[in-house]
């Protein structure tokens, strides 16, 4: 099973285009290029929430208390804001938030940087997908038949990285985004990569 692959069979055409329209984009091929890396950030920090004991229990019982699944029921429609269930499991920023704490922020440039997308575009992009993310997981946890803890999550994300490696352009640039210390090193791990000016920006250097 691979979750970015069962997120990716929702991108239809009709929910690229309703993404497009509302983060306020002009071309839905851009939207689709940045959906691709948006979902990767947030499985990559997903798993290294789930990697965490304490952290784990807690993302598990979100998963319980608020993610059902049913906001995969009709994506295009929540994402018109047309859903009716736990405005709980729609709440995207909270979901950001607990998932990526003070390098949000810094996510949302650096898809930015990456897509073309505004950072504010790239925000909402990120916000948008996360409830959907979270839905893939809940779903996946009532389908288990045998149970589906924490370490089944991490490693049914961790799996899906690595299998995705080599398919999402820049998710090893997401990868070293996610586990940068916040001291800058980061920079020098991967200017060249995509070249130390688009890293300056990214970063603030």
């Amino acid at each position: 099973m691979d979750i970015l692959d069962l997120l990716k069979q929702q991108m239809t055409p009709d929910v690229i285009n309703g993404l497009t329209q509302k983060i306020g984009a002009q071309d839905p091929k851009q939207t689709e290029t940045a959906v691709d890396t948006a979902l990767a950030t947030l499985v990559g920090a997903m798993k290294q929430t789930t990697a965490d004991p304490e952290k784990g229990a807690s993302f598990l019982d979100a998963l319980d208390r608020d993610h059902d699944g049913s906001v995969l029921d009709d994506i295009t429609g929540f994402i018109g804001g047309n859903f009716s269930g736990n405005q709980k499991a729609t709440n995207g920023m909270g979901i950001l938030n607990h998932l990526m704490g003070q390098k949000q922020n810094g996510a949302f440039d650096m898809l930015s940087q990456i897509s073309g997308l505004s950072s504010g575009q790239s925000g909402n992009l990120m916000a948008t997908l996360a409830p959907l993310v979270m839905g893939m997981l809940g779903k996946q946890r009532r389908q288990a038949s045998n149970g589906f803890g924490v370490s089944d999550i991490f490693n049914l994300l961790n799996g899906s990285m690595n299998n995705n490696r080599q398919r999402v352009q820049h998710q090893s640039i997401v990868e070293k985004f996610l586990d940068a210390d916040g001291d800058g090193s980061i920079i020098d791990d991967i200017a060249g990569t995509v070249g130390k000016g688009l890293l300056n920006k990214l970063f603030g250097k």
